[in-house]
């Protein structure tokens, strides 16, 4: 339904692109720039970066390094990108992809404030046929949808939300002109979002009380400024360096450990945690220290043991820190942060763990805990991530061939080949669909991207052409993720890699976890041997 005044229009393109964060950003680059396709972008946020438009909290700060948080597509564009720090910050980020949008002249092509309602692919004139929220109708041959891996939000349905006088925030749909000094503001949610908004509000609210349900392992981001030396020698080594991100696992810019935990004395390994530590990083201390931290139970008992004595140094109170020690297994995404042990050092800041005493309802003045007690607030945020990979397709009234819906195919749990394509839905191409690979996400969403265009580019001169994955494919593929991910500790830890963050949610896996080098090997073969995994329907090519 049209409530915009805005007058419907029908628009004819060979490809839509849904979505203006780092992927559609470079899809419409490769699509419109490269391929010379007639394409556009629609986005429903007001600016283009996807999460890092909406990400606008405090604190908001890249855990990937910033020298490898950037396309690698074009040279000059990295030689003129001049990120000062290891990690990198929200405004700097979408400062980055705006310049971007502007170097490559796509803002033309950009609809904003635009959502896509639904989509249905029309079987005998192989096109797809998208509305908006605008009340237009888009015709196009190629969907890509860049919908976000992490952008569904999940918002916490607490009784007497509704009574509540103080104001209840996401991190994930951020008010930009929100003044939180001298506030008393609570935090639900303790995963990397909620480590940094703890962190940095922190430092200005009256009073913040951290709602934890789950204690995290977090390791020191080492955030700090790169030397003149450094950013130099980035930019002298471009091709090095991309060069080892492709043929890595983790895609984050150093080289993974080999070393086994148990083949060094317990002093190297004390060493080697220690020079972590002090170095940064949480995919650093997870896979550049030793090799089977994720795989090998007692190897990840030896990491644990040591960020636990960590966090029993830091935070001076006995009972905080017990209450932030975590006891189970050291396998969610890996966590740095900016000082978020010592932030509970600070007279200002509190912490109820929601396990032990859960919270019962929202009242007029605040949160109210199964003690009695009612934590007094102005501001309630919730860091309760996102209905991730596939909760966004679950929102919108997707259809492939024979009218299927897409959350009925996906009633089981998201499915796809390759992170990118699913059967039934043809020539509609997904950028970290379900089953993608788990990595730095620049490196795998300009692997994806390119891999798409490639397909699109051996389509688009066949008048009607389409793809469409084998269910055989799809299944065979998620049997290989399931696999790979069953030879790790990751599926053993209640975390959202899995789905587990959302309530009655099946868990189910969605990455693909064998490493961005093998990943794009198999990309490579599949499109080389003139992509099998799929169906092709193929008519003439159309007259010039």
């Amino acid at each position: 339904m049209n409530t915009t005044g805005h007058e419907a229009n029908t628009y004819e393109l060979d490809a839509l692109i849904v979505g203006a964060g780092f992927g559609g950003i470079y899809s419409l680059y490769k699509l419109r720039n490269e391929l010379g396709l007639n394409v556009q972008t629609i986005d429903r946020a007001a600016g283009v970066g996807g999460t890092w438009f909406w990400n606008q909290y405090p604190g908001a700060l890249s855990d990937s390094e910033s020298h490898v948080y950037q396309y690698s597509f074009d040279r000059d564009l990295y030689n003129d990108t001049n990120w000062g720090t290891k990690f990198v910050t929200q405004p700097e980020i979408l400062a980055y992809l705006n310049g971007v949008v502007d170097r490559y002249d796509l803002r033309k092509d950009i609809r904003l404030e635009t959502s896509m309602t639904s989509a249905t692919f029309d079987d005998r004139a192989g096109t797809w046929t998208v509305a908006t929220d605008k009340g237009d109708t888009i015709i196009c041959r190629f969907l890509i949808t860049g919908l976000g891996l992490l952008s569904a939000i999940n918002k916490p349905d607490f009784p007497g939300a509704d009574d509540f006088k103080g104001e209840i925030v996401h991190t994930g749909a951020w008010p930009t002109d929100l003044d939180l000094t001298g506030k008393r503001v609570g935090v639900i949610g303790n995963g990397s979002t909620g480590g940094q908004v703890i962190t940095a509000v922190a430092k200005v609210a009256g009073h913040l009380t951290s709602f934890q349900r789950t204690p995290q392992y977090s390791v020191p981001a080492g955030n700090r400024a790169w030397t003149a030396e450094e950013l130099q020698a980035q930019k002298d080594n471009f091709e090095e360096n991309w060069n080892q991100v492709k043929t890595s696992s983790v895609a984050m810019g150093f080289v993974e450990s080999e070393v086994e935990m148990f083949s060094v004395s317990a002093e190297e390994r004390e060493r080697i945690f220690e020079a972590a530590w002090q170095n940064g990083g949480g995919f650093r201390f997870m896979f550049e220290t030793f090799c089977d931290i994720a795989t090998n139970p007692e190897a990840n008992e030896e990491a644990a043991k040591f960020i636990r004595r960590k966090i029993g140094e830091i935070v001076h109170d006995p009972e905080t820190a017990r209450k932030l020690t975590p006891t189970d297994l050291y396998a969610r995404r890996p966590l740095c942060d900016s000082g978020l042990y010592e932030t509970f050092n600070q007279p200002n800041v509190s912490l109820v763990s929601i396990k032990e005493n859960p919270i019962v309802e929202l009242t007029e003045a605040g949160v109210k805990t199964a003690d009695g007690v009612i934590h007094e607030l102005d501001v309630l945020i919730c860091a309760t991530g996102f209905d991730a990979v596939d909760g966004n397709y679950k929102r919108i009234d997707i259809r492939g061939r024979n009218n299927e819906l897409l959350r009925d195919h996906w009633v089981d749990g998201p499915t796809s080949y390759l992170g990118m394509a699913t059967s039934g839905f043809p020539n509609m191409f997904m950028i970290l669909g379900p089953n993608g690979p788990f990595t730095n996400l620049p490196p795998s969403i300009e692997t994806q991207v390119e891999w798409i265009a490639g397909a699109i580019g051996y389509l688009a001169p066949k008048s009607g052409a389409w793809l469409e994955v084998r269910p055989e494919t799809e299944s065979e593929w998620t049997d290989i993720c399931a696999d790979i991910a069953d030879q790790t500790l990751f599926p053993k830890a209640a975390s959202w890699i899995f789905g587990a963050n959302i309530p009655g949610k099946k868990r189910t896996v969605m990455f693909y976890l064998g490493g961005i080098a093998a990943y794009r090997e198999i990309l490579d073969s599949e499109a080389a041997e003139g992509y099998p995994g799929f169906v092709s329907h193929v008519s003439e090519p159309a007259l010039v």
